[in-house]
């Protein structure tokens, strides 16, 4: 008899359980935006009750890296008025004076700060959290393994995407529309030939080492 294909492991409530939820408030927080050339690193943060959330649509829901881009729009517009969400960003310039680290974490206290009710507990993707108003537990993988945070992933993912596509009409030729400022061969091919833009993450490698042989 042939070995019955493997089910697909989706994100759980499990860890947002283990503290309380639905009961007790937890929020899922992640981000994106940390390795591209250009543009601002996004968070979320995300309170839900999965008895909010229809069936067929807690199914769609993973990291938003293994969900594709039509599918993680259709998902932002359905959970609109089932979940408590907010998004918080740092800017370019706040991530060429802090680091992207630090940015990131700048932008998940402001994505936390930003939300409706005040969470008891926060579920943070990464092995390390930023200082917030809460007790934090980090979880390494967590946008693959948690409801809340693969939710996270999804709403930080849709809004920096469409924000690079606004970016990429104020300076056309890099391509952020589809490449999100990531540094594509195109985006580092534009950026030999058209330069940088205040959008660049000046401290990142391959900008800075272009304005040194640019000055």
């Amino acid at each position: 008899m042939a070995a019955r294909k493997a089910r697909r492991r989706l994100p759980s409530f499990r860890h947002e359980e283990e503290l309380g939820a639905p009961t007790v408030l937890v929020a899922g927080i992640d981000e994106v935006g940390r390795g591209p050339l250009a543009g601002p690193v996004i968070a979320a943060a995300v309170i839900v009750d999965p008895a909010n959330l229809p069936r067929t649509l807690r199914r769609r829901i993973n990291d938003s890296k293994r969900v594709p881009e039509p599918v993680r729009e259709e998902i932002y517009e359905a959970v609109q008025g089932r979940i408590d969400y907010a998004i918080g960003q740092a800017s370019v310039v706040e991530i060429d004076t802090l680091n992207i680290h630090h940015a990131s974490f700048l932008a998940m206290q402001r994505a936390m700060a930003a939300l409706p009710r005040t969470p008891l507990f926060a579920i943070v993707d990464g092995n390390r959290a930023p200082e917030l108003p809460c007790e934090t537990r980090p979880v390494v993988g967590g946008d693959a393994l948690c409801l809340s945070v693969a939710l996270a992933s999804i709403m930080a993912k849709v809004t920096r995407d469409r924000l690079m596509r606004e970016l990429d009409a104020r300076y056309p030729g890099y391509g952020w529309a589809q490449n999100a400022g990531y540094g594509t061969e195109a985006h580092r091919a534009a950026l030999l030939h058209l330069g940088v833009t205040p959008e660049h993450r000046t401290s990142f490698r391959f900008v800075s080492e272009l304005l040194s042989i640019t000055d």
